[in-house]
């Protein structure tokens, strides 16, 4: 018998099984965008150490942002992949209490170094002749542990708030993946209070990075506005066009599912945004920093042996 406050058992990933027809549909549109993910970060991570011309502070941003897209996707991906193609739905809780953890704890890292990579690009393009000197490696390595730092201190904070809520032996989990606002709407027990400081705790992991990439792009339009030749403005609009890109696929989804109004929230749109941006966005990425990239295609060149170094 379950008791009152039960924090044993497996969960059920109810996913998309109320629509059996898309399914199948779904598993496909997600091994193809995930065996993408895995080339192409993988990919972007290899060329920036083995190319010295890539050992710069955007690559060395470009190169945690991939390796954390990896493991993002990876800590959803497989079991969800599991549970469509092997008829159980099931996932302990253990799994389930790992999967949210990391995910939470990736996906706010991922906050943190978009916000890290448009200062880097706010000095390439406003300070240009001292750029080695401010982004130098120590500084580089300082930002990036402290992205990761922050991520996984926002996840811990609000991990620990949903652990302790009582669920009373409420496992089915309206999702594909253990997401922890699911998770926290299992509790039978009023979760106004939690959830509101989770709301602040997300509004922080938030707000703050959205504050310091609009200031940095702001200064950096200034910047581009004041070049008077027209490629020198194609230049510096093409260093922060793809981080652009990146950023709005990113924080458009993230924002509009976890700083909606509750009332407003519907799940199915929820499961709809979160394949954006537990799958599609971390395909999109490596695309989008190297389509255009000339640096990359050297590197490339090089790599397979058609370049001299």
């Amino acid at each position: 018998m379950e008791t009152a406050n039960d924090s044993s058992g497996d969960f059920i990933l109810v996913g998309f099984s109320e629509r059996p027809e898309l399914e199948l549909v779904l598993s496909l549109f997600v091994s193809v965008f995930y065996t993408i993910t895995l080339g192409g970060n993988t990919a972007i991570i290899l060329l920036s150490l083995l190319d010295s011309r890539l050992h710069t502070p955007m690559y060395f941003f470009l190169r945690n942002l991939s390796f954390l897209d990896l493991c993002f996707t990876t800590s959803i991906v497989p079991q969800m992949l599991v549970n469509i193609w092997g008829g159980s739905k099931k996932i302990s809780y253990s799994g389930c209490m790992v999967q949210y953890w990391v995910a939470l704890a990736l996906g706010s890292t991922e906050c943190v170094l978009l916000a890290v990579m448009a200062v880097d690009r706010y000095v390439a393009v406003c300070w240009p002749l001292r750029y080695a000197m401010i982004m130098h490696p120590r500084l580089c390595h300082l930002l990036g542990a402290a992205s990761w730092t922050g991520g996984f201190a926002n996840s811990l904070l609000q991990s620990s708030l949903a652990m302790v809520l009582p669920r009373c032996g409420n496992h089915r989990v309206d999702h594909f993946f253990c997401e922890l606002l699911v998770i926290v709407k299992l509790s039978c027990v009023d979760t106004g209070p939690t959830e509101s400081k989770m709301f602040i705790a997300r509004l922080i992991i938030l707000a703050m990075p959205v504050s310091i990439i609009l200031t940095s792009y702001g200064f950096i339009a200034q910047a581009v506005v004041k070049i008077r030749s027209a490629d020198g403005r194609k230049k510096a609009f093409g260093t922060c066009a793809s981080h652009l890109l990146v950023v709005s696929l990113f924080y458009g989804t993230i924002m509009f599912v976890y700083l909606q109004p509750k009332n407003n929230y519907s799940q199915d749109q929820g499961k709809a945004l979160a394949v954006l941006y537990t799958i599609l966005a971390p395909t999109l990425n490596p695309l989008i920093y190297t389509l255009r990239n000339n640096d990359v295609k050297k590197a490339v060149r090089k790599v397979m042996g058609k370049e001299q170094a």
